[in-house]
Formats: structure tokens, sequence, C-alpha cells
């Protein structure tokens, strides 16, 4: 697989993550559309995201997930977050780059439990 630049993989990764987290939901039992996404919003948001990085670096990372969530992190966009503020918006940026490249090697066994885990600290640490 050729390598991809780290926006490149947190596009797909930020699709991924999306889907798993809708069908998480869905999976608690939630059916009102605008129950799922009020809660959607917990998981997705960039905070969220950066934080659930910034504690799965810590113990569950790999030495290569740590290099793709670094090349994601410090991939420079060409327009500036509108919800965040720029180094949250890049943390972010690298877990999803993270999950892009587990789902494109086809690692889903690896990808499955990144977002177990970052759903985890998210419940433990986020107030919706």
């Amino acid at each position: 697989m050729i390598m991809l630049n780290g926006l490149t993989l947190a596009y797909i990764g930020d699709a991924v993550y999306e889907v798993e987290i809708r069908t998480y939901l869905i999976n608690k039992g939630l059916t009102k559309v605008k129950d799922l996404h009020n809660q959607a919003i917990k998981y997705t948001q960039a905070t969220s995201q950066a934080l659930a990085a910034y504690k799965l670096i810590d113990y569950f990372y790999t030495k290569e997930e740590i290099t793709i969530y670094k090349r994601g992190r410090n991939q420079s966009a060409s327009h500036k977050p509108k919800n965040t503020d720029v180094n949250t918006y890049n943390k972010s940026t690298g877990f999803e780059a993270v999950l892009g490249q587990l789902y494109l090697e086809g690692n889903l066994s690896r990808l499955n439990d990144i977002i177990k885990e970052s759903i985890k600290v998210i419940d433990e640490f986020v107030e919706l």
C-alpha cells in the first residue's frame, strides 16, 4: 500500500469512526434520530477525539500507531477548524488518521479495539 498523507488517512478514519459510533448508539437501544445525533456528538467532536488520542498514547497505541498519529496530527490543513482550536483539531486529526490507516490495512480487529477503548475513555471523561 502506498504511504498516504495524514489528512487522507483522517478523511477515511473520520467516516469509519462516525459509522462505528452510530452503530454503537443504535445497539445501545437509541432509536430517535435527535437522540442519536446528540449522543454521537459526544464521541465525534474534536475535543473528545483529541482526549481519546491523548489517553490512548499513554497505554494503548503501538509504536507504529503513535507514528501514524503524529503524522496525522502534524499535517497542516488548508482550512481553520470551526468549532475548536487548532491544537485540538490537530490531535483529533491524528486520532482519525490512526483509524484510517487500520481500516485501509484491513486490520479491523485492532480498529475495533481502539474504537471500543476510545468510547470507554470518552464515557469516563466527557459529560454530555
